[in-house]
């Protein structure tokens, strides 16, 4: 990115960045990406006036949630948030957190987390210019739509927060992109060309073309997601759809019964498996056992979020009989080092991507060229060919 680059354009308010608990390491990243950029930008140091406090070494503020004895907790800002551009990140399924209840120790649950986002609204008291929220994991996205008498606690979620003055709500590949706020500002960014660029960089010998690699969709809610990866790259789909036992409920779903496959021949490609989320393993993994059935090559997998809900053993025990050789999930989210040590492991680091939005937003520049990065995409494909 061009460190001259949104100079023309006045910030929208003195730009404040509060890193909740369970996004510390992603918020610091961000945080000292945007106070690199700004440093080097001449336009801001001849202008002092227009840009007061616009150069800063940290933009992170100094906030607490501490914890009564009972768990319940409170925000104190040690510091004005009066007429900034505010930012709160805060990774909700940060399970790592800890804190005591009654002298027992509790792990912070995305209930925790959100509540924690609400606290820090609530302390900056209608001062702040501007609200956003950037939420990776967008809190109860996979509780979208009510097909029976259910709770609705996505949409009670996001109307909880525009209630109380958000102005715009930032996360990544939410589970169904149709989820949305009717006149607040929504945005389910998808970390597309970060997942190609580190395909690329960690294997040297994949040929992007129709012949050698396919993409595939574990289930019809992915189809959207992988369709654009066959467009940008020209390679042909695969789709995997999920047979349930409607007569059955296990765990408060109707079980799948088979994992059945719709698409061209995968013998001897390359496959690459695109979902929003890891959370068991188990459709995943079911799902590369099918495709080295059909003798599929080698099977890779991209997923935004790597939940891990019931441990890596399995993964282990897929990439020693051959199942998987890579799986790529983002730092947007908690890692356990335990996974970053796997070498079937690619993470996906996504900070300066996350940077980037933040810089433009305050700015109040255009976003659309890193929602939709097709031109660097073909670029870093092409280099790569070449190469």
């Amino acid at each position: 990115m061009s460190i001259k680059k949104y100079v023309e354009s006045i910030p929208v308010g003195p730009l404040a960045i509060v890193a909740l608990s369970g996004s510390k390491q992603l918020g610091e990243a961000v945080d000292a990406y945007i106070a690199d950029w700004r440093s080097q930008r001449i336009e801001a140091k001849e202008s002092p006036i227009t840009f007061k406090g616009y150069t800063k070494d940290s933009y992170l503020l100094d906030v607490k949630t501490p914890r009564f004895g009972t768990g319940e907790a409170k925000c104190t800002l040690g510091e004005s948030v009066r007429g900034t551009d505010l930012y709160i990140i805060d990774d909700v399924t940060n399970y790592s957190i800890e804190y005591t209840v009654c002298g027992c120790k509790n792990h912070m649950s995305p209930d925790d987390h959100f509540a924690d986002i609400k606290r820090v609204i609530a302390a900056a008291a209608g001062k702040a210019r501007k609200i956003t929220v950037i939420m990776p994991f967008l809190y109860e996205g996979r509780q979208h739509r009510r097909t029976s008498r259910e709770s609705m606690d996505c949409a009670v979620m996001l109307q909880e927060l525009v209630n109380m003055g958000v102005d715009n709500i930032l996360t990544f590949d939410a589970h169904d992109p149709r989820v949305n706020i009717p006149i607040s500002g929504f945005e389910s960014i998808m970390p597309t060309y970060q997942f190609i660029k580190n395909l690329l960089r960690n294997v040297d010998d994949i040929k992007l073309d129709a012949d050698h690699l396919m993409v595939i969709s574990p289930d019809e809610g992915a189809m959207g997601r992988v369709v654009y990866y066959a467009n940008v790259l020209g390679i042909n789909v695969g789709m995997f759809y999920k047979r349930r036992d409607f007569t059955t409920i296990v765990d408060g779903r109707n079980p799948i019964v088979a994992h059945e496959y719709l698409g061209d021949s995968v013998e001897g490609k390359d496959v690459l498996i695109i979902d929003d989320m890891i959370s068991s393993g188990d459709s995943m993994l079911d799902v590369a056992k099918q495709l080295k059935k059909r003798k599929a090559n080698r099977v890779f997998v991209a997923s935004t979020f790597g939940l891990f809900t019931n441990g890596l053993e399995r993964f282990d025990e897929a990439y020693e009989q051959g199942l998987i050789y890579r799986i790529m999930t983002t730092n947007s989210i908690y890692q356990s080092p335990e996974l970053l040590k796997r070498e079937w492991y690619i993470n996906v680091d996504i900070t300066k991507f996350t940077a980037t939005f933040i810089d433009r937003l305050n700015h109040d520049a255009s976003i659309s060229d890193l929602l939709n990065p097709i031109e660097k995409i073909n670029k870093k494909v092409a280099e790569y060919n070449k190469r």
